[in-house]
Formats: C-alpha cells, sequence, structure tokens
C-alpha cells in the first residue's frame, strides 16, 4: 500500500512539475541552424563565456553562441538554465580537464551534477 501511494505521489508531483513550470518537449523552430532565445537568455549564453579559463576559450565560446543562438521574441523553454552561488549559465558547458576533475571531486564530496558542473566552470 505505501508503495502505491509513494508511486502515485511522485506522478503527480511530476505531472505537477510539466503543468506549472510548461516545461514539455516542444521545441521552437531554428533558423538557419540557429536556436531562439529572448534577449535574457542570449546575455546570459554571452555572459558565461566570461568564466572560460583563457581568452582564447571566451572568444571560441562567444563566436559558438553567435553561430548557436539568435534573439527571438519569446524565451526558449527548452534552454537548460541554472543558477548556483550567484553565477547563471545557459546550455551545455565545456569544461577543460581541470573543470572536469574538479566536478568529479565535487561529487565525490556529495554536490549534485548540475551544481558542481556550474561552479567549476565559473570558479576554477
Amino acid at each position: 500500500m505505501k508503495r502505491i501511494i509513494a508511486v502515485t505521489a511522485l506522478v503527480m508531483v511530476g505531472t505537477a512539475g510539466l503543468v506549472v513550470t510548461g516545461t514539455t518537449a516542444r521545441a521552437l523552430p531554428r533558423e538557419n541552424g540557429r536556436t531562439p532565445v529572448n534577449r535574457s537568455q542570449y546575455e546570459t549564453l554571452l555572459n558565461q563565456c566570461s568564466y572560460a579559463a583563457t581568452a582564447r576559450r571566451r572568444a571560441a565560446c562567444r563566436d559558438r553562441v553567435r553561430q548557436d543562438f539568435r534573439v527571438g521574441a519569446e524565451e526558449n523553454p527548452d534552454l537548460d538554465c541554472r543558477t548556483y552561488s550567484g553565477v547563471t549559465v545557459c546550455g551545455p558547458l565545456r569544461l577543460s580537464p581541470s573543470e572536469r576533475a574538479c566536478v568529479r571531486d565535487s561529487l565525490a564530496k556529495g554536490l549534485t551534477f548540475r551544481r558542481a558542473e556550474v561552479e567549476c566552470y565559473a570558479f576554477i
């Protein structure tokens, strides 16, 4: 009986999360291979490049953002944005070998992957 209640609760919470957040699998159309995002998301994508470890990696990051994204009229709900320790990033992060080692170490110490990824990217 307890298992039935637990499963029902998990299904209800998962469904409520989809309804409340609106995070369904709908993808916004790409134009010329560029994903549409709103102005705020685009600025976040560009700003997160400042955390890359070297000037070369920062420039490559900004180039990728300009190639892969364009400013559209609405927020893109499929863009994975997250904030930890005052740092907001969106999309997948390209980590250096030392940043990946930091993530592994942080995971071993009990940090979640998403938090470790952001903190190691920003502070290593």
